[in-house]
């Protein structure tokens, strides 16, 4: 059998990223359609191939796959639509049609090309139903499919701008090539990676290290989405800073320990997400992928293990899922415990997100069992120099943050980690 746990899904790695003096010459006479932030970050994922085998977004026949199946229409199994919504009216009125290309706008500047494959209609109410397995509104990613406008176009894209990534974040942007790149030079053979959204407390740490355990691992990829935020969220300096925290000050060796970030805006889909996220990992050149209990969940929706159960249903992916149950700190038994090994539930330390967050609003730093001082620390640091004096996004931290990224006016490189 061939070995083929660090191929890119597909086999390929996608590239639609246009030499600088090609750019410049494609766009004469396109006509320019804005784009918000979800489709920009939508297009980097396309073309920088975090979405492999993606070379566009999903034309009728793939997107009806995809729902129904959890497969392109080419076997592939892929689980997560990604669409390009225009208006009617935005279609007549920048002439979109089958065979054309348009040049897609981003902070007022040419930042891609979409060539027109297909133009079709969908049902909304469907289409969340097969993705979310609900249509009630209340669900995030049911919310973001009825805000999608009258008809998507599908159709592949061309990458036009390099991105200037701003700090923090400078150091942990990888492209997927340039992650694979990294792994070789670090001559890891099994990678893990861990998908977070939240600053590191003790039991993010135990998970990750139980993950390089059970994967036999020689290192752990930490993978922090960056995208669309909500009040209430962490602040996504203090995701990035935290978790490299963890590598500075020794919790993990460096020789086994990389902290990045990827361009994603989380639809809570559960089982589905996970096996996006599962392919998006395989693509940067990852083994293994640790999920916990509600991975991508929101809400009831999902079962707490429907992350798990999802992996039972598919064939091998080429990167193996690592599966961890539901677990406590117990202080009779002085370490990791669960209702299955003992019997001190009741004076199990729960790290819930609860406490966690009023630790965190409080300020006082708490004993080690539950944060390391160190990323206590910088979290606080955070607050003050990004945040707005909180941890915790904030509508001034919505309006006034800095962007993560931004288009360069001419091809740049970007300082090594």
């Amino acid at each position: 059998m061939v070995d083929n746990s660090l191929s890119p899904h597909g086999g390929k790695l996608v590239e639609r990223v246009l030499p600088p003096a090609q750019a410049a010459h494609v766009t004469h006479g396109l006509p320019a359609i804005p784009i918000r932030d979800q489709i920009a970050r939508e297009c980097l994922g396309i073309a920088y191939g975090f979405f492999s085998p993606l070379e566009g977004f999903l034309g009728a026949a793939d997107l009806r796959s995809v729902t129904a199946e959890m497969r392109l229409a080419n076997g592939y199994v892929w689980s997560m639509p990604i669409v390009f919504d225009l208006a009617e009216e935005e279609i007549k009125r920048f002439g979109v049609k089958e065979g054309k290309t348009v040049l897609l706008l981003y902070q007022d500047q040419p930042y891609a090309t979409l060539e027109v494959e297909e133009v079709y209609s969908y049902d909304k109410e469907a289409l969340a139903r097969q993705v979310y397995g609900t249509s009630d509104e209340r669900h995030p990613g049911v919310r973001r499919t009825y805000s999608y406008k009258d008809r998507f176009v599908g159709g592949k894209v061309n990458l036009l701008r390099p991105l200037v990534v701003h700090p923090p974040f400078t150091p942990f942007w990888y492209t997927p090539r340039e992650l694979r790149a990294e792994i070789a030079r670090r001559g890891w053979k099994r990678v893990v990676a861990h998908q977070t959204r939240n600053v590191p407390h003790t039991g993010h740490e135990w998970l990750m290290k139980g993950a390089y355990f059970a994967a036999n691992a020689d290192g752990i990829l930490v993978s922090a989405v960056i995208g669309e935020k909500r009040p209430g969220d962490y602040i996504d300096e203090a995701i990035v800073l935290a978790h490299d925290r963890l590598r500075e000050t020794g919790y993990f060796r460096p020789e086994i320990h990389l902290t990045s970030i990827l361009l994603w805006d989380m639809r809570y889909a559960g089982p589905r997400e996970a096996v996006f996220h599962a392919l998006v990992r395989k693509n940067l050149g990852c083994t293994h992928h640790m999920f916990g209990r509600d991975h991508a969940g929101v809400g009831t929706y999902y079962s707490p293990y429907a992350a798990h159960e999802v992996f039972a249903q598919l064939p091998d992916l080429g990167i193996q899922p690592v599966l961890a149950r539901e677990w406590y700190y117990c202080p009779l038994c002085a370490g990791i415990a669960s209702e299955e090994l003992c019997g001190h539930k009741e004076q199990a330390q729960q790290f819930s997100g609860t406490l966690i967050r009023g630790i965190l609003q409080d300020g006082v730093k708490p004993t080690r069992l539950i944060f390391r001082p160190e990323v206590f620390d910088v979290v606080m640091e955070c607050a003050e120099r990004y945040g707005f004096g909180s941890a915790f996004v904030a509508e001034r931290y919505l309006r006034d943050r800095n962007p993560v990224f931004s288009l360069a006016s001419k091809e740049v490189s970007r300082p090594s980690p």
